[in-house]
């Protein structure tokens, strides 16, 4: 028999548990997810970045939430989207690109910040040394902008006849256009290449840039590292192949979207790595003492396909030290 006494003991601890369960719900860490891009753009590498966290204990919407932030292609909005993360007190912030990066720094000096980036962070002054960051940003950088180089001497090993190359820079990414117009005069001067530049910041500018191609006819195409151009993989495809231009690129997915080449980091690895220190900061590990992880291994990858088309034989010697032929 129930008396008063157990009924009220009962409702009062029925009443309780709403409370447990939301103050259970509220000891789950956030993270915030800061991009200038849209998810559509994004979903290979979110994948990894989720993997990474799995790797490490965390899965989200069970042990660990996240916040995503985007910027859709539109940089201005980058850092109001930084001051509402921050306002929502997530655990750390996780972003890629300079813009992103340079926005959530300048929207705290406290919260741990993981980044994803192709250019040195030393350099523009995100950290304080490789080794030890010493502030509350840190990450992993692919090493994008040291491969200019690289790219150019392998673009003339696949296309030996080029003379010319056109250079595709984003000017409102100004650290990076520098970086990559010195690096690319360099090592053009050094192969005795002509080197011609081009700017798009839009789309309409894209479209533009490539009727100056078509006016000037060079004879390659090379593409900087930017985030706006990122995005754009499949119309600097389409209008690569509409001008039958062969065209070197940074990243898999450029080949794998209709560009001729590629070479650099592995960006889905990149992530399935930034998803591992973003926690390890969940777990207590400062921001100021985990080295910047730089990448060591970079893959060639070759559109056989697009090779054809335009009439291109690769050499053999170059196909056999490809990582990956796109048939």
């Amino acid at each position: 028999m129930i008396t008063r006494r157990d009924l009220i003991l009962l409702l009062g601890g029925a009443a309780a548990w709403p409370l447990a369960a939301r103050a259970q719900q509220a000891a789950v860490p956030v993270i915030g997810f800061l991009d200038s891009r849209s998810p559509d753009a994004m979903v290979g590498r979110l994948r990894a970045f989720r993997q990474g966290l799995k790797e490490a204990g965390y899965v989200e919407g069970e042990n660990v939430a996240i916040e995503y932030r985007w910027a859709d292609n539109r940089t201005d909005r980058l850092p109001k989207l930084a001051t509402d993360l921050v306002r929502r007190q997530v655990a750390v912030i996780v972003t890629a690109g300079l813009p992103s990066i340079s926005a959530a720094k300048a929207a705290t000096s406290t919260i741990p910040i993981t980044f994803v980036l192709g250019e040195d962070p030393v350099r523009l002054d995100l950290v304080s040394s490789l080794a030890r960051p010493g502030g509350n940003l840190t990450g992993i950088n692919f090493l994008s902008a040291e491969l200019v180089a690289k790219r150019l001497e392998l673009l003339r090993e696949l296309v030996p006849g080029v003379t010319r190359v056109a250079v595709l820079l984003n000017p409102a990414e100004v650290s990076r256009t520098e970086s990559t117009l010195r690096d690319v005069e360099a090592a053009a001067r050094t192969m005795g290449l002509q080197i011609q530049t081009l700017n798009a910041n839009t789309s309409r500018e894209l479209d533009a840039a490539f009727e100056n191609i078509g006016r000037e006819r060079p004879v390659g195409l090379f593409v900087s590292t930017t985030t706006f151009l990122s995005v754009r993989m499949v119309q600097l495809a389409l209008l690569a192949a509409f001008h039958r231009l062969p065209s070197s690129h940074d990243l898999r997915e450029f080949a794998e979207a209709g560009g001729l080449m590629s070479y650099g980091a592995n960006i889905a690895e990149v992530y399935r790595q930034n998803g591992v220190y973003a926690a390890r900061i969940l777990k207590g590990a400062k921001s100021a003492d985990l080295p910047v992880v730089q990448s060591s291994k970079f893959q060639l990858v070759i559109n056989a396909y697009i090779a054809r088309m335009l009439g291109i034989e690769v050499p053999p010697m170059l196909l056999a030290r490809a990582d990956e032929v796109i048939e």
